[in-house]
Order: C-alpha cells, then sequence, then structure tokens
C-alpha cells in the first residue's frame, strides 16, 4: 500500500472536510472497482443459502432443532438463527 499525501491529491474544499472528520490522522480508503460481495468469488455464499434453505425447509416438515443440530453439526442457536432468521 503506497502513501499519498492528501494535499496533493485533493480539492481544498474536499480536504477540509475531510479534516473535519479525522484531522491529521491517517485513512484507508479501499478500492471502489473490485469490491464483491462476501463469498460470491469461491461459491461459498450460494453454498450456505442453499444449506439454510434446506435447514428450513427441514424444520417446515416436521423436523426438531435437536434433529437439525445433529446432521448439519451446528450449534443450536446457529439452527435457531437460521429458521427464525
Amino acid at each position: 500500500m503506497k502513501y499519498i499525501n492528501a494535499a496533493e491529491i485533493l480539492p481544498d474544499q474536499l480536504l477540509k472536510e475531510l479534516q473535519r472528520y479525522i484531522d491529521g490522522e491517517v485513512l484507508y480508503i479501499p478500492k471502489a472497482s473490485d469490491k464483491k460481495e462476501w463469498g460470491t468469488a469461491n461459491g461459498s455464499r450460494l453454498f450456505y443459502q442453499k444449506r439454510n434453505e434446506e435447514i428450513k425447509r427441514l424444520y417446515k416438515a416436521g423436523y426438531s432443532l435437536d434433529i437439525l443440530v445433529e446432521r448439519y453439526h451446528l450449534a443450536y442457536s446457529t439452527i435457531r438463527k437460521i429458521v427464525y432468521g
């Protein structure tokens, strides 16, 4: 990560506005272009969405929370959040 002095690249009005919030401190500004949502690059988001939908479906079909905890090896509180969330 390269350090750039904001006074060298930002307009005076924008610099003064930023100084109102963070005067003299270091500020990280992330890239805007390559930002992806969590789990979209490797497919884990889709995996957990499908798993959670299956858990909800099984609960509606009559499976108890205890059975779902054993079947999916998740904490009771996690299964509850999925089912009631």
